[in-house]
């Protein structure tokens, strides 16, 4: 069981390079590795997290995503990343639009726009071409015209000159989150058949909920790396659901690594420490490693007002997911090396704490894949970060470029 402590008034006084002490009751074991933990700190770890369920994850090291048999490779023929606007809601299924709106709320926060999450995405895989899909030209329909039912069990996605089958379901929450969901394998399947010739890979956006089989409550996104498709919802990462979500926004990245914190979310300890075993005090090799750095940029930032917060944490949250299942058409794996971009997600909390950067053994994995240079790609995300009309106006992004420009004062040892 995972605890959800308070902490409105928490200074993030002493961070941890470390897991948490739960790890190790978790059965969690860091590779070993002489990356400077100040710049590249290890996972979390903390109850119900991804690593917690499953901590014998298998690593992907360099080597092995190199000789992958089944990686689709980057040529010059097959090599721009498309991202698709979400659909338009159709006139014959308008009831759709109430879909998107969670009863928990009086008024939604604003979509992010398509264009702001292709930027960031042209400079997180910096070498391949970014475009945006638009002649698709996307639309719900009506599947069955002859049912009017304005809860019906299927919807068609209109678009390339097809009408594609898309199952929904009522949502499973208590209370209830969203009133209905749509398949997100029907919509992979759909994604499919929009791949256009010079495509390396094609990201969906969707702004309904969705969910993946009959066991799933949401899911927020998904890749078919070998299809090189992926599909990303915004639905669940509306920031005013945070307090329904458990979602501690105080301690989003980088203060998810507030030792305070995530004593806080490990409880009482189970046992008393036996004589001589390890301990895991807060680490602070110095207060200016590039974590540091990320969380003096994280608490120095204000917002002028709740309605420009809720934007800007949504589009962070939006790009990182998007950024994310991107990776996974690269033929990247899960990371269990380090707190990375790639880590698995157990729940929308545990998503808000990990970081928007690439641990160095999957940076080298995209460098690598994107042929471009770290010193390149650093400087095409810094520039995205201090933009003050993109990632300057958002908290996440300023502890970002704080962290970029910490990290590349620092020698940093990079593994396989």
């Amino acid at each position: 069981m995972s605890f959800a402590p308070n902490h409105d008034d928490c200074a993030h006084s002493a961070l941890s390079f470390q897991p948490s002490r739960h790890a190790s009751e978790a059965g969690y074991d860091q590779p070993p590795s002489k990356v400077s933990p100040g710049t590249y700190p290890a996972p979390l770890v903390l109850p119900d997290d991804d690593l917690a369920w499953d901590p014998e994850y298998p690593g992907q090291s360099f080597d092995e995503w190199k000789d992958e048999p089944e990686r689709n490779k980057v040529t010059r023929a097959r090599r721009t990343l498309y991202v698709v606007p979400p659909p338009v809601i159709g006139d014959d299924v308008g009831f759709l639009e109430s879909w998107t709106r969670s009863p928990l709320l009086t008024q939604m926060d604003t979509v992010p726009k398509t264009e702001d999450v292709a930027e960031y995405l042209s400079a997180f895989y910096y070498g391949m071409p970014v475009k945006i899909l638009t002649e698709l030209d996307l639309e719900f329909t009506s599947w069955d015209a002859t049912n009017k039912s304005i809860t019906p069990r299927y919807v068609g996605l209109k678009g390339g000159g097809e009408c594609i089958r898309i199952r929904t379901r009522a949502s499973k929450d208590e209370p209830v989150v969203f009133k209905r969901q749509l398949n997100l394998n029907d919509l992979l399947d759909a994604a499919i058949g929009f791949v256009p010739k010079d495509a390396y890979a094609l990201l969906m956006l969707v702004n309904h909920d969705i969910y993946e089989n009959a066991n799933d409550d949401f899911a927020c996104g998904r890749a078919y790396g070998g299809s090189r498709i992926a599909v990303v919802s915004t639905a669940r990462y509306h920031p005013s659901l945070d307090d329904s979500a458990g979602v501690p926004r105080l301690h989003a990245w980088p203060a998810s690594h507030c030792h305070e914190y995530m004593e806080s979310c490990c409880g009482p300890p189970k046992k008393k420490r036996k004589k001589g075993s390890k301990t895991l005090p807060p680490s602070n090799i110095g207060l200016n490693t590039p974590l540091h750095e990320a969380l003096k940029a994280h608490n120095e930032f204000s917002y002028p007002n709740a309605a420009v917060e809720n934007s800007g944490i949504f589009l962070a949250r939006v790009c990182r997911t998007a950024a994310h299942e991107l990776g996974h058409c690269l033929g990247l794996d899960h990371c269990v090396y380090f707190a990375c971009c790639m880590q698995g997600t157990a729940s929308l909390a545990e998503d808000a704490r990990q970081p928007p950067y690439l641990c160095p053994v999957d940076l080298k994995k995209v460098l690598a894949a994107t042929q471009s240079t770290e010193m390149e790609r650093d400087a095409k995300l810094l520039e995205w970060c201090e933009d003050e009309e993109k990632g300057g106006r958002v908290q996440m992004f300023c502890a970002f470029g704080a962290w970029i420009k910490a990290k590349n004062r620092k020698v940093v040892i990079e593994i396989d």
